[in-house]
């Protein structure tokens, strides 16, 4: 019973992969209301699934791979379907999209090169995804109900935008000081 509750996080990660589709089949046949209630509760899930982990120490390796995946693919897919509706600037997706593919791409090459690599999103990390899940409900919201106002929406745009380039930066110097480090020497096995 234990190891199957230890696994509920997991479940929980998986649950908001999953979620994705019916959001993006909401979005494209313009069911806004549909779109608002999944995306919540995707977003919810993402703190559900931390919150469970951290305290019944539920974490494990699965886990620590699959929820910041879960969250990429949902927060990805959802700016690139909105900007496929031109709800949300191209280039403003664009941005996003290029800095989640450069801590992938930087965190592969790093394991390639360095081997494992064990890294905690940053303060400013979880602000932006904060403000993506923001800028997003807003997005969906004001197209549904004309609120929050416009002028709202754009600056929680130009907040993600600011948000994306700082903590984009901040994974480049942290993956650059981490590949400067000496090696450490291999332990016999």
């Amino acid at each position: 019973m234990l190891c199957s509750l230890r696994q509920i996080p997991n479940l929980i990660s998986s649950v908001r992969i999953v979620l994705v589709v019916p959001i993006v089949w909401a979005l494209m046949h313009h069911d806004l209301m549909a779109t608002l209630v999944l995306f919540g509760a995707a977003t919810i899930s993402d703190g559900a699934d931390g919150f469970l982990a951290k305290r019944y120490g539920w974490q494990s390796d699965l886990g620590a791979l699959l929820d910041p995946v879960a969250d990429k693919i949902l927060l990805v897919t959802v700016l690139v379907t909105l900007a496929w509706l031109k709800l949300v600037p191209a280039w403003l997706m664009a941005v996003a999209v290029a800095r989640d593919m450069v801590i992938v791409l930087g965190a592969v090459c790093y394991r390639i090169l360095r081997g494992p690599l064990q890294l905690r999103p940053t303060l400013i990390s979880k602000i932006n995804t904060l403000c993506q899940v923001l800028f997003i409900l807003s997005v969906i919201a004001n197209e549904r109900f004309a609120r929050p106002p416009a002028w709202c929406v754009m600056v929680l745009g130009a907040i993600v935008f600011l948000t994306v380039v700082i903590s984009g930066i901040d994974y480049v110097l942290t993956y650059s000081r981490l590949a400067a480090l000496p090696a450490s020497p291999l332990r016999p096995t």
